[in-house]
C-alpha cells in the first residue's frame, strides 16, 4: 500500500489577479504533485512528486482533477499535464466552469497544483470579498487573508518536504505520464496521443480476445471502450495504433479511436488502447441474442461491406495525407460492432497490413488471423505475398460474415435455427488447423446454405453473394466494394424502400438487374 494521499489545499479564488507567468514568461514545469485515487486497480503509486517528461519544443504543465460531493473535497488525480495552450502563463491551478460534475484544472510552475481553486465567476466572488464601509467587518476579514494565505503555503512546504524525502530515502519509483511523448518501451513504439488527462475509470469487462480484454470504462460523462493489452503483447498494440494513426482513418464504418495509454511501472505495464464504445457488442453477441429481419440485415452487411471496401483502397490526395490500402487479416463477426442504429463498424486492427507503394509488406507471417475464418490459401500456407492476396483473404472470410447474418434473419419462410458460427456442426468450437484443413482444403466444405432461402428473392442473390465471396480460387472472389453495390441492390429488388440513413446509393451503381460478378481487385 502506497503512503497517505496528500493534504491537498483547496479554496475559492478570491479575486481575479494576473498570473505570475504571465509577468515573468514562460513559466518552467520540472515536477508535480502526483496523486491517483484509483491506484489499487491501476497498479501505481498512491502519491508522491511526479517528474515531468516531454519534448524540448512544448510546454509542460501540471493538473488536478477532483470532486465536490456536499461539501467534502475528494481528490481523483494530480500529476503531468502535456503541452496545452489553456494552461500557459498560469501560475494557479483554477477551474473556472460552472458547476462541473469532475472539476478539473491545469497550470505552469513546479508543484503547482499542490493547491486548486474553484472559482466560476471571478467578478461576482470579487464584488462578495471586496472590503465594505462597516469598520466591524474590516478586522475579520484580515484575519481571514491571513489564515487562508498562511496555512496553504505551510502545507505545500510540508508536502514538499515530504515527498523530497520519499524520494530521496526510498527512491520512489514514479508512474509514466498517463500520455507520454517519450516512449519507456522501445524507439520503434509511436508516441501517444494527448487525450487531455481526463480521468478514465475501467466499470466492467465486455469481452475477452487473444491479446487481452476489453473494458467499458468512462471517461467524465462518456462510455468509452478500453482495450488492455499484456506487455507481452506489445506489438499487437503497437501495430493496431499505427494503423488507426494512419491518414483517412476517421470513417463511419471503421471503430471511432481515441487515443493510447501506458499504465503500471516497470516491466508490470498494461497497455491501453481506448476507443468508441458500443452497448451492442459485437455482431457475433447480437446475432447470439438477436435474429433479423430483411432490412436489417441488408443494412449490416452494407455497412459492413463499405468499411471493408474503404479499409482496402488506396486514396491518395486526402487532406491529411494518403490513406494506403490495409488488409485486415482477422475478418469474422467477433470484430464487427454494431451502433444503436445497427450500423456496422470494423474493429481490432493488431493483425492489419498496411500496403504503400515501393514498399515491401515486410516480415510478414501469412498464417495468422483465426482458424475457422482462414481462407484455403491460408490453411495450405500457399499465400502470394502481394495486396491482392491479402485482400481476397479478407473477402473470404466476409462470405462466412454473410451467412452468419442469413442464418439469423427472419426472411425466409420456417423456424431460425440458434446462432452457430461458421463450420460449427463440422468441426465443433475450438477446431485446430488440421481440422480446418480438412473441412476446408481437402473436403471444399462451407458451411450449409439452407434450402428455404431458395425461396426468398433477396436470400437467393445473396446466397450467390456469399458463394463468389469463399469461391476455393482466391482470384475469382468478389471485391468488397461490389459486394456492397449487389446488396442495395438485392434489397431494391425486394422493393423494400429503407430510409436515406440506410440505404446509401453509390453512384458507381448501373441500371442492370444485378451487378456483374467482379474479380476480388
Amino acid at each position: 500500500q502506497g503512503p497517505s494521499p496528500p493534504i491537498a489545499q483547496f479554496g475559492m479564488a478570491a479575486s481575479s489577479r494576473k498570473s505570475l507567468g504571465a509577468i515573468l514568461g514562460r513559466s518552467e514545469t520540472q515536477e508535480c504533485v502526483y496523486y491517483n485515487s484509483s491506484w489499487e486497480k491501476e497498479r501505481t503509486n498512491r502519491s508522491g512528486i511526479e517528474p515531468c517528461y516531454g519534448d524540448k519544443d512544448k510546454r509542460l504543465h501540471c493538473f488536478a482533477t477532483w470532486k465536490n460531493t456536499s461539501g467534502t473535497i475528494e481528490i481523483v488525480k494530480q500529476g503531468c499535464w502535456l503541452d496545452d495552450v489553456n494552461c500557459y502563463d498560469s501560475s494557479e491551478c483554477v477551474e473556472t466552469k460552472e458547476s462541473p460534475d469532475v472539476f478539473f484544472c491545469c497550470c505552469e510552475g513546479n508543484m503547482c497544483n499542490a493547491k486548486f481553486l474553484y472559482s466560476p465567476d471571478t467578478q461576482a466572488v470579487q464584488s462578495k470579498s471586496s472590503p465594505t464601509s462597516n469598520p466591524f467587518t474590516q478586522k475579520p476579514q484580515l484575519f481571514n487573508t491571513l489564515l487562508y494565505s498562511l496555512v496553504p503555503i505551510m502545507g505545500i512546504a510540508a508536502i514538499v518536504l515530504f515527498a523530497f524525502w520519499m524520494y530521496r530515502h526510498h527512491k520512489l519509483a514514479y508512474p509514466p505520464v498517463l500520455v507520454p511523448t517519450q516512449d519507456p518501451l522501445g524507439p520503434h513504439t509511436p508516441p501517444s496521443p494527448i487525450m487531455g488527462q481526463k480521468p478514465l475509470q475501467l466499470i466492467e469487462i465486455k469481452a475477452r480476445g487473444r491479446f487481452g480484454c476489453v473494458w467499458k470504462a468512462q471517461l467524465l460523462n462518456d462510455y468509452v471502450a478500453v482495450k488492455v493489452f499484456p506487455i507481452q503483447d506489445k506489438l499487437s498494440w503497437q501495430n493496431e495504433y499505427e494503423i488507426y494513426s494512419l491518414s483517412g482513418m476517421k470513417h463511419e464504418n471503421l471503430l471511432h479511436f481515441i487515443g493510447v495509454e501506458k499504465r503500471g511501472n516497470n516491466m508490470d505495464i498494461d497497455l491501453w488502447l481506448i476507443t468508441a464504445y458500443h452497448d451492442n457488442g459485437s455482431l457475433t453477441d447480437y446475432l447470439k441474442a438477436n435474429v433479423v429481419s430483411w432490412n436489417e440485415l441488408c443494412h449490416i452487411s452494407q455497412t459492413l461491406a463499405r468499411g471493408l471496401a474503404y479499409l482496402h483502397e488506396d486514396i491518395p490526395g486526402l487532406k491529411d495525407g494518403h490513406k494506403p490500402a490495409i488488409a485486415h487479416r482477422d475478418m469474422k463477426s467477433k470484430n464487427v460492432l454494431l451502433k444503436t442504429n445497427l450500423t456496422a463498424c470494423i474493429a481490432d486492427f493488431g493483425l492489419a497490413l498496411k500496403f504503400e507503394a515501393g514498399k515491401s509488406a515486410g516480415d510478414t507471417h501469412g498464417q495468422v488471423g483465426t482458424r475457422r475464418y482462414m481462407a484455403p490459401e491460408v490453411l495450405e500456407g500457399a499465400i502470394n505475398f502481394q495486396r491482392d492476396s491479402f485482400l481476397r483473404i479478407d473477402m473470404y472470410a466476409m462470405g462466412l460474415v454473410l451467412w452468419e447474418l442469413a442464418a439469423r434473419c427472419t426472411a425466409a419462410d420456417g423456424p431460425v435455427d440458434e446462432y452457430t458460427l461458421p463450420f460449427e456442426e463440422e468441426v465443433g468450437q475450438h477446431p485446430s488447423l488440421e481440422d480446418m484443413q480438412e473441412v476446408v482444403v481437402h473436403k471444399k466444405l462451407r458451411p450449409c446454405l439452407r434450402e428455404c432461402w431458395q425461396k426468398h428473392t433477396g436470400l437467393v442473390m445473396l446466397c450467390e453473394t456469399i458463394e463468389e465471396c469463399w469461391d476455393h480460387e482466391a482470384e475469382a472472389r468478389l471485391s468488397a466494394g461490389c459486394v456492397e453495390e449487389r446488396i442495395i441492390q438485392m434489397q431494391r429488388q425486394t422493393n423494400i424502400i429503407a430510409p436515406e440513413e440506410i440505404v446509401t446509393v453509390v453512384t458507381m451503381v448501373t441500371n442492370v438487374d444485378f451487378p456483374p460478378k467482379e474479380s476480388s481487385l
